[in-house]
């Protein structure tokens, strides 16, 4: 049946802004954007009308009982180290083994932490990535994942880039489908998007020479999902890369898509510069941000979500997005670490009533979630009153670690 196009969204484009007119007639027939649309679109001084365009391809996409919903995990993230042999420019988590900042988790210690967590009992989600440390081996990733397993069977346990496996492979001498398979066995259940970045060479070199190439990135992401995980994909912006180096990017990911079919959601991400060795002279703005959202989600027509990750676009920023094709907030963020140490200056964590709050606030519906998208719960009205008072929470957290 043929999208009924509210009549301001028609004048808008038929009178106003006639140049994203043809943009507007390729979103209603369904048809795939190309390259040269994509890169036009992210040279369009129009930020409203981009914006419009991909919410309406959001809605479209959309069966039409979810096209309100907005939706968000309670998770929980580890970090089990930050001693790290790589080399990124980005990183400002990294730490030297000799570094009296350096640590890594004794896994009794990752379960004392969450079990210390007063809400631990309602998470649904395990978001695990460290640094590329030998003492962080294939074993000690397989018994963390059964202990996460054993001691909290109803949280789902995502962990991993791609990067970290292709390192795990290679310091143990195996095949990388033997690693993965270990994991999923130990109970690995799908993989985060990091280490990404900007899949254009030319940033590769500059920025992380050490690291995988993209077209590695991909196949091990294709290789995955071949055996029954699904993953997110991500992009570091704000690397010195250029609108169609960002474009290349997403078409990639679409192009693997299409082959492998594995990828939940799209993740833009922000860099930051503190303590890093990144020019801040490429620091992303607000509307370019608000681009990367709007892009991704015309482009990658066939990832079922974009995602704001809040910790590093920030909360008010990723509230915006909602408007500009994100259907995803990603979620409560307990206890990350990495994009703090870069200077992020969002919040360490969010509660479920503010999570719930900023969703309410933008005229969405929030949908608590599992990692694989499962419905958990509809926080209407009525159930948000149950939520326990933010400072009720933190003072609990604090007093308990």
């Amino acid at each position: 049946m043929p999208y009924d196009v509210p009549d301001y969204i028609d004048a808008y484009f038929t009178h106003q802004h006639d140049s994203l007119k043809p943009y507007l007639d390729k979103v209603l027939a369904g048809e795939r954007f190309t390259y040269d649309d994509a890169v036009h679109l992210y040279n369009s001084p129009d930020l409203l009308g981009v914006g419009m365009l991909a919410d309406l391809a959001r809605k479209i996409r959309t069966p039409e009982a979810e096209q309100a919903y907005v939706w968000w995990v309670h998770n929980y993230h580890i970090n089990p180290t930050n001693i790290c042999e790589d080399t990124c420019h980005f990183c400002s988590f990294k730490k030297g083994p000799a570094s009296p900042h350096a640590y890594f988790w004794a896994i009794d210690k990752v379960i004392a932490d969450i079990h210390a967590y007063p809400e631990k009992d309602t998470l649904r989600e395990f978001h695990i990535v460290a640094g590329h440390y030998k003492g962080a081996d294939l074993a000690y990733y397989a018994d963390l994942f059964k202990a996460l397993r054993k001691e909290f069977p109803h949280v789902n346990v995502k962990g991993l880039t791609a990067a970290e496996l292709d390192y795990i492979a290679k310091i143990e001498a195996l095949p990388i489908e033997q690693v993965i398979q270990t994991l999923i066995d130990a109970g690995l259940q799908a993989l985060p998007g990091g280490g990404a970045e900007v899949f254009a060479e030319r940033i590769r070199k500059e920025v992380c020479p050490g690291k995988i190439t993209g077209e590695e990135w991909l196949d091990i992401h294709g290789l995955a999902h071949s055996m029954g995980l699904k993953s997110n994909a991500t992009m570091l912006a704000g690397l010195g890369e250029t609108p169609e180096e960002r474009v290349a990017h997403m078409i990639s990911l679409r192009e693997q898509q299409d082959k492998s079919g594995g990828f939940l959601s799209f993740i833009p991400l922000n860099c930051y510069y503190e303590g890093n060795r990144i020019n801040p002279k490429y620091a992303l703005t607000g509307f370019e941000n608000l681009k990367n959202f709007a892009v991704s989600r015309l482009v990658l027509d066939n990832f079922p979500h974009i995602k704001a990750f809040w910790i590093h676009i920030g909360e008010k920023i990723s509230q915006v997005g909602l408007n500009f094709g994100v259907d995803d907030i990603d979620g409560t963020v307990i206890q990350e670490k990495i994009a703090h140490a870069a200077g992020t200056q969002s919040s360490q964590g969010l509660t479920m009533r503010q999570l719930t709050h900023l969703i309410r606030q933008s005229g969405r519906l929030p949908v608590e979630r599992d990692a694989f998208y499962n419905i958990v719960k509809v926080w209407d009205e009525v159930a948000m009153q149950d939520l326990v008072p933010a400072q009720v929470l933190k003072k609990a957290y604090s007093k308990s670690t």
